[in-house]
């Protein structure tokens, strides 16, 4: 499950992992402001090959309670091998993520919205870090395809 930041992704893969009974798994955990795709993806690709293989995984998530992102420094999170994954977050539907069996896109097209229900949840104080983090997914999501490749898009309101 992918989108821009503010969409309501997180919201609706909660009540869709509790509704199926899956294990979710959240991209916030690993990406930070400085490293939002790259090299924490390995990391990622770890815990889900071992739930592959049917094996219990578990991974320190990145810990953003100070205000700024300390990678692997946040507490455990231990992921058990279920029949269905929801995967959360920006960029977990990317192109190379051959493990997703189903994509979901959650937009919410406008920006100015977005921006304010993300600064609404996490502080007055991450308002440029979410300014900038738009004009950065923007880019991505242009490069990457990502809403056009998806098997489902999901339109949120207000």
């Amino acid at each position: 499950m992918d989108g821009p930041s503010g969409a309501g992704k997180s919201t609706f893969a909660e009540a869709l992992a509790e509704h199926t009974n899956a294990q979710l798994i959240r991209t916030d955990h690993f990406a930070t402001w400085d490293d939002p795709t790259t090299k924490w993806w390995p990391r990622l690709i770890e815990v889900l090959d071992r739930i592959a293989r049917n094996t219990p995984a578990a991974y320190r998530k990145t810990d953003w309670s100070h205000g700024f992102p300390r990678p692997e420094q946040g507490e455990w999170v231990h992921v058990a091998p279920k029949p269905v994954i929801i995967l959360e977050g920006f960029s977990a539907a990317r192109k190379a993520n051959h493990r997703a069996s189903l994509t979901i896109f959650v937009d919410h097209g406008d920006e100015a919205a977005r921006l304010e229900r993300a600064v609404r949840r996490d502080g007055e104080q991450n308002r440029a870090n979410f300014q900038r983090w738009q004009a950065f997914e923007r880019g991505w999501f242009a490069v990457d395809e990502t809403k056009a490749r998806a098997d489902y898009v999901v339109v949120t309101a207000s």
